[in-house]
């Protein structure tokens, strides 16, 4: 009989994030460049009840402020693309160019009507892979998709670089989450906060592997950018939350290099101010299109973990900010963190009263000797896995 090569991954590849759809198609990229058959789980037909539990989990979190504030924001968008004609095309022209992407990067298995049919097709992979990004934050664990609760003992179960999100975990999860890790034979964590959850909950020390984005070169990362966009030098920010004083540092910087800004708005929310300070603001932007704004941009200015990564495989000067408070409920400072002291860039995260210093410039040749060395072994641990 034949080896069985085809690989389910349990992955959020059609959401319109930059970061998590290219670093879902970069795990998906890897395990098929190894001669794996990887195809993404459909579940479509899934997606109302893993919402509605989802919903569950935030209905009885009304009392936490920070939770309401975050969570707001995100409808308050979404009403304002259905009554603003101008800003649904925009939003418009953005999924369809992810929509484009992700037609062409994945292949997709059949659909799957039921739990009980999803289980069922389990048992035709090797093995499942949930990974990576943030697919274990506490709603998603209400959800109950990313856990891996619906594949059969007999099916090998793999977790790459899958994060909780969060520092802690609700009280009301640990044990939760102490039952689907334990099914899991192969984990990993992508920070240190992940390692220590892991750890809580089942007593087994894990390995600490790189985002899937870093598992590709940024040779093979050309091979997806697309040609570049924007002639004249520029300053590309990536900003997901809402700090004026992160806008203001871009003008200042603006300022000192006469760099043109160019800026992709309204990701997570909507933001009337960043209306005032990008020079070129696109929206017919793929993630290709993306890979390639980083790739040529003279600075990056980002508060996102995927904007940083990107800055950092292709060794741009860059500067990162802080998106949340540490104490926010929903914060996920520790995945910028943990990323940061990996490459000795901790001095590339900006607070509020910094100054400018051109003179700090990144030593490109020792971050790559450093993400290399961490791809290699993050590398080794999913082959081990799946061929475990």
């Amino acid at each position: 009989m034949a080896e069985n090569k085809k690989i389910g991954m349990a992955i959020n590849y059609d959401y319109p994030d930059y970061g998590g759809m290219l670093q879902a198609y970069a795990s998906f990229r890897k395990i098929r460049d190894w001669g794996f058959a990887p195809e993404v789980i459909n579940i479509h037909a899934l997606s109302k009840d893993i919402r509605r539990r989802k919903l569950l989990y935030f209905a009885k979190k009304m009392g936490d402020i920070s939770i309401v504030r975050e969570k707001s924001r995100i409808v308050f968008k979404k009403l304002r693309t259905r009554t603003h004609p101008a800003f649904q095309t925009c939003m418009r022209q953005r999924t369809e160019a992810f929509d484009t992407f992700c037609r062409q990067h994945f292949h997709v298995s059949e659909e799957y009507a039921s739990w009980e049919a999803l289980s069922e097709g389990c048992r035709h992979y090797a093995a499942v892979v949930v990974g990576s990004d943030q697919l274990w934050l506490p709603s998603n664990i209400a959800g109950d998709y990313y856990t891996l609760s619906f594949v059969p003992d007999g099916v090998k179960k793999i977790a790459y670089a899958t994060s909780f999100g969060v520092a802690r975990l609700p009280a009301e999860q640990v044990q939760k989450a102490r039952l689907f890790l334990n099914r899991i034979e192969f984990l990993s964590a992508r920070e240190h906060t992940g390692q220590a959850i892991i750890e809580q909950c089942t007593g087994r020390r894990v390995p600490l592997v790189c985002d899937p984005a870093m598992l590709l070169t940024r040779e093979e990362w050309n091979e997806e950018a697309s040609e570049r966009k924007i002639s004249a030098p520029y300053i590309f920010c990536y900003f997901m939350g809402d700090h004026p004083w992160q806008r203001d540092f871009v003008r200042k910087l603006k300022a000192k290099t006469g760099c043109k800004i160019v800026a992709l708005l309204h990701l997570d929310q909507y933001i009337a101010s960043d209306e005032r300070y990008a020079d070129e603001t696109p929206y017919d932007v793929s993630p290709s299109d993306f890979v390639s704004l980083v790739k040529h941009a003279s600075f990056v200015c980002t508060d996102s973990f995927h904007g940083t990564v990107f800055s950092m495989l292709y060794g741009r000067e860059f500067f990162t900010f802080r998106r949340f408070s540490d104490k926010a409920t929903l914060s996920t400072n520790s995945r910028i963190d943990t990323l940061l002291q990996q490459t000795g860039l901790e001095d590339r995260l900006v607070a509020e009263a910094d100054e400018i210093h051109l003179e700090r410039t990144i030593d490109d040749a020792s971050v790559q000797e450093t993400i290399g060395r961490l791809r290699e072994e993050s590398m080794q641990y999913l082959w081990n896995a799946l061929n475990g």
